[in-house]
């Protein structure tokens, strides 16, 4: 079952499958570079009241996302 990645809850461990074409490409160039490439697994740390901004854990980084930003990120 697919879904975006800002529709995880904390504690998922998801695998990234790819990216929407309507995303900020430069976004996109940045996040692949820290290693957010297809088949990446990703944990759902924490998300803030709001949904924003979303705590990730990805290859041993920890990193946080805008709701935005997640939207266009397509996990399984």
């Amino acid at each position: 079952m697919t879904r975006t990645l800002n529709e995880v809850k904390p504690g998922e461990t998801v695998t990234l499958v790819k990216y929407h074409n309507t995303g900020d490409e430069a976004l996109k160039r940045h996040l692949l570079g820290m290693g957010f490439v297809k088949g990446t697994e990703i944990t759902i740390k924490k998300v803030a009241t709001l949904g924003n901004p979303i705590e990730m854990s990805v290859k041993g980084y920890d990193i946080c996302l805008r709701k935005e930003e997640a939207e266009n990120i397509e996990v399984e």
